[in-house]
């Protein structure tokens, strides 16, 4: 295991803006932020596998007042870069957010040999091997992050797991997730994680029963999807019906589910034109509301008004919302 070289992308928290750059006119403008961002390159020696990630950390955070701690998944052929709506909205509310990068199934699918071959990386990434070293990265990460230098200023009582698509996946995984093969059980919960986000998360392909796969995940979780969250992949087309089938399926008894009228799957990474230009706008400021009060009850202890009060504030781009934390 090799120590993690850091970069740090916002030093002392002050971005530069650039502004109207017109004749006379201030060119730069100098904004403070709340948090740092921070790149993270680890290696996990015993794998031979790189674990890239990067850590969202609010300046608040001190060895005296650590603050709690989501773990981000990205989807397939994403990257720690990706997602910022999310981490940077997460940090400004005083949680640090880890964003990995799972190199096996990262954005380096895009460009890394023949293009006519992009179908064939892409099934390759979705394999069961990738799917559980995913959870593995999840682990490490967790492990240097909370045993580096940075760890006194994080909360490893408290912290939530997050992904979208297949980091949704291997949030499930993390969160336990059990799967049958050979007469034995594929089980890698990460007792850490005490609560799940999960953005569009696909159903496990080729199982026959979601329920005794999901039956397992207790810890409270939060589900996001939309009407129109398909996953077009070459082998593993899946209909939004599919996110319904897991949030069902998920054993506690705490868990909250929210639908975005209309939409795409991949309105909920950093792109802004899926779903629509104003509907990809509205829905991740709802996301980022929507998690942010879910965070705030299941790990900050407060009441559940925010939560409650959200349909009604979102009521014209929310088809349903339902459950409880």
């Amino acid at each position: 295991m090799k120590a993690a070289r850091r970069t740090f992308l916002l030093g002392t928290a002050s971005a530069v803006v650039f502004a109207n750059c017109g004749p006379g006119a201030r060119s730069l403008q100098a904004q403070e932020l709340p948090y740092q961002a921070i790149n993270l390159d680890w290696t996990d020696s015993t794998r031979g596998r790189s674990v890239p990630a990067r850590l969202y950390l609010p300046n608040a955070a001190t060895p005296e007042q650590p603050v709690p701690l989501i773990v981000f998944s990205h989807g397939l052929g994403g990257s720690r870069n990706g997602y910022t709506y999310l981490g940077t909205h997460w940090a400004s509310q005083g949680f640090a957010s880890l964003h990995l990068q799972h190199v096996g199934s990262d954005r380096s699918l895009w460009s890394s040999g023949s293009p006519f071959a992009l179908v064939s990386r892409l099934q390759d990434a979705a394999n069961e091997s990738e799917a559980i070293d995913r959870v593995h990265d999840l682990r490490f990460a967790l492990d240097n992050v909370l045993g580096g230098e940075l760890g006194a200023r994080l909360d490893g009582r408290r912290i939530v797991a997050a992904g979208h698509s297949y980091g949704a996946n291997t949030t499930l995984m993390a969160a336990g997730a059990t799967v049958a093969r050979n007469g034995s059980t594929i089980t890698l919960r990460e007792p850490r994680v005490s609560a799940a986000i999960l953005i569009s998360a696909p159903p496990f392909y080729g199982e026959t029963s979601m329920s005794q796969i999901l039956a397992p995940v207790q810890i409270p979780s939060l589900h996001i999807t939309a009407t129109e969250d398909i996953i077009r992949v070459p082998g593993y087309y899946s209909g939004a019906e599919d996110r319904l089938a897991v949030f069902e399926a998920v054993g506690g008894s705490r868990k909250m589910l929210a639908v975005f009228t209309g939409g795409s799957h991949s309105m909920f990474t950093d792109r802004t034109s899926p779903g629509g230009d104003l509907l990809n706008a509205q829905v991740k400021t709802a996301t980022r509301e929507l998690t942010s009060a879910f965070l705030n009850r299941v790990i900050g202890g407060s009441d559940d008004s925010s939560l409650r009060d959200w349909p009604q504030r979102y009521a014209a781009i929310v088809t349903r919302f339902t459950g409880t934390v």
